[in-house]
């Protein structure tokens, strides 16, 4: 089917109007002769930077729809380790916020509930007790404030992330955490490889495939190492060479990028790259939920028995005391 009557049978059967009118404007610029790739680079706030590139590419080696294959490919790898990842964190993420609200619960209802009990009795209450009440008056006393406070301060670190280089240096300490950073530095080398694997098949010279993938990785301190191996691969470097001197990039990508660069199979190693990250990542969260489940519910656990122990202490003493 021509590449116009294909785009027009496209746009009718899309259903959002907002991506009616994008592939309108794409449909009539193609019509009058302008070049796929050209007509939906002019929606760039829209269309990822790997999609236009890969039409270029496709359009330039005169193999559109197998480029088109392999970026619908690329983009179900992606969506399926991002859809891992956060799948592995919901059961932890409903264990903290059950834990939140118990504890919650406990401090501004149970708490001043026994507070008023034992201030009735004029009972002596024991000091881990005292501490529990005085943080529940504390909290119910300055709630609002509180709130006030965590409001200001997620909107300062926002805005301190969105000033120009901060996401950078952000993305730069969480390099350094103990887990969380080699599953950002992993996924972030599976984003690169997946990308150059996908430009490279279509075609595109290796300068402008990293040009284009050190856009498409989420770490920007990553990223911005990306593009310093770029500009060295511009001036002649070996694009192994210039990944291993950034010290950033895992040992065995750039060993396997190596071996791809002196055999000719840069693609495929790239690939093989992404395919052994993506499954580290996998392995990596499936130990992490394995661990911090039972760490999680002992951690509650004890947290209310703590809570709830401190509270009738001074019930048993004033029992004691009566009988």
């Amino acid at each position: 089917m021509p590449l116009v009557q294909s785009l027009d049978l496209l746009k009718r059967r899309v259903t959002s109007p907002t991506f009616r009118r994008v592939l309108d404007d794409v449909h009539e610029k193609v019509r009058s002769g302008t070049a796929l790739s050209d007509a939906f680079g002019s929606h760039a706030d829209l269309f990822p930077r790997v999609y236009t590139a890969s039409l270029l590419a496709g359009e330039r080696s005169g193999n559109l729809d197998a480029v088109l294959r392999r970026y619908v490919e690329y983009t179900k790898i992606i969506a399926t380790v991002k859809r891992k990842t956060v799948s592995a964190l919901v059961y932890p993420a409903i264990l903290v916020s059950l834990a939140v609200g118990l504890i919650s619960i406990i401090v501004l209802k149970v708490v001043p509930a026994f507070s008023d009990f034992y201030s009735s009795f004029g009972a002596d209450l024991p000091l881990v007790t005292r501490m529990i009440v005085r943080v529940s008056e504390l909290i119910r006393s300055q709630f609002i404030l509180m709130l006030v406070g965590l409001a200001v301060a997620a909107a300062a670190v926002v805005s301190w992330l969105t000033q120009p280089g901060q996401k950078a240096r952000f993305d730069h300490l969480v390099l350094g955490l103990p887990m969380l950073g080699q599953v950002a530095r992993k996924f972030a080398t599976s984003q690169m490889a997946r990308t150059l694997a996908t430009l490279l098949g279509g075609g595109l010279p290796l300068v402008n495939a990293l040009d284009i993938a050190a856009k498409s990785v989420g770490n920007q301190f990553m990223a911005a190492q990306l593009e310093v191996v770029s500009a060295r691969v511009r001036e002649g470097e070996s694009f192994a060479a210039a990944l291993e001197a950034r010290h950033v990039f895992p040992e065995v990508a750039v060993k396997m990028a190596e071996v791809g660069e002196s055999t000719g199979a840069l693609q495929d190693m790239l690939n093989t790259v992404a395919d052994f990250y993506d499954e580290e990542i996998s392995t990596t969260m499936e130990r992490f939920v394995t661990l911090i489940e039972p760490v999680l519910l002992v951690f509650m656990g004890l947290v209310v028995a703590g809570l709830l122990l401190a509270l009738y202490m001074p019930l048993f003493q004033l029992s004691s005391v009566l009988s």
